[in-house]
């Protein structure tokens, strides 16, 4: 049986690589980042002489408000699929903690309780879906199937199918406000993607995200409570797509029930498009993050140039099934 490292991986491909250029160049190729940059300056470029409003500031700044509650998402999502899980709840929850602040703030309660509510109710279902897959056996795919359609009935139920609005105004700062010229929801994006990155590269719980990916059976013989990491790591999804929730809120200044519808697909997407493996064991958040960005400049060059919704189904699908075929051969 061969053991799968306890290691950060992808560190740095600048260290203990032969001073030559073509081993530099080998060793760039073999990171995960390599092709997600390379997919990242091609579309980006391609847009630039499509349009010629996509290099202004204004787009910009509407790309990564577009991007924001996406990368939240696929931030939690990245611990998933890095321990060979799947979690399909994550819009839902999004639209039901969303709802859940929304409705809070227009009773009279407090932002910031109503905030933490949204928080404690993501947490909660996250924990949900970790133990049920860790201590009870299931696979994540049905469990979180099962928790989607759990999260997205609450919505409705809790606002009655419509949207809750009349809240604060001064809350929309978060999805919408900027500060010294830059979105304050691309902040917020930016500083859990720290966090995210120091996790799983310098603490011990991330090696073992990526040990129970690479090898469960073998981190589990390690003496690694791998149920304990799974329930953590599911919660943390949890609490991602709750964090995204408020921000979705924040922007649209209303809980929106029917909210989320999709991203979950999003999200996966934007975690394969950063090179992360979709089978889990290798990637990183700052891929993710990549994706992510790579994904908002597509959907923003294609509405930019005109191109037909339906058609780009078509290339975001076909891009990721290059991403998924590229990141099989490279492993292999």
């Amino acid at each position: 049986m061969t053991t799968a490292p306890l290691a950060a991986p992808d560190a740095s491909v600048a260290a203990a690589v032969p001073a030559t250029a073509p081993s530099r160049f080998a060793a760039l190729r073999r990171s995960s980042l390599f092709y997600p940059l390379i997919g990242l300056i091609v579309v980006s470029v391609l847009m630039a002489f499509a349009g010629d409003a996509f290099l202004s500031a204004d787009n910009f700044t509407n790309i990564v408000r577009q991007i924001s509650v996406i990368a939240i998402i696929a931030m939690g999502m990245t611990f998933v699929i890095l321990s060979g899980g799947i979690d399909l709840s994550v819009g839902a929850v999004m639209a039901l903690t969303g709802t859940i602040a929304a409705g809070l703030m227009a009773g009279g309660l407090s932002p910031g309780l109503a905030f933490l509510a949204a928080l404690l109710v993501g947490i909660a279902f996250g924990a949900v879906n970790g133990a049920l897959v860790a201590y009870a056996g299931m696979p994540s795919i049905i469990v979180t199937l099962a928790t989607m359609g759990i999260a997205r009935g609450f919505a409705l139920i809790y606002s009655g199918g419509y949207p809750i609005d009349g809240l604060p105004q001064w809350i929309s700062v978060f999805g919408s406000g900027s500060l010294s010229g830059f979105p304050v929801s691309g902040i917020i994006t930016v500083a859990l993607y720290l966090v995210a990155w120091t996790v799983l590269a310098h603490t011990a719980f991330g090696r073992h995200v990526y040990a129970i990916g690479g090898n469960e059976l073998a981190t589990r013989l390690s003496g690694i409570r791998v149920g304990r990491d799974k329930l953590a790591i599911y919660t943390i999804s949890g609490a991602a797509s709750a964090l995204a929730g408020i921000v979705m809120t924040s922007r649209l200044m209303s809980g929106q029930p029917n909210a989320g519808t999709g991203f979950e697909l999003d999200a996966i997407a934007a975690v394969v498009l950063g090179g992360t493996a979709i089978i889990g064991g290798r990637g990183s958040v700052v891929g993710t993050l990549i994706g992510a960005l790579l994904l908002g400049v597509l959907n923003n060059g294609l509405n930019m140039i005109g191109v037909d919704p339906y058609v780009q189904g078509v290339i975001k699908g076909v891009i990721i099934l290059l991403a998924i075929y590229i990141g099989r051969e490279r492993r292999g």
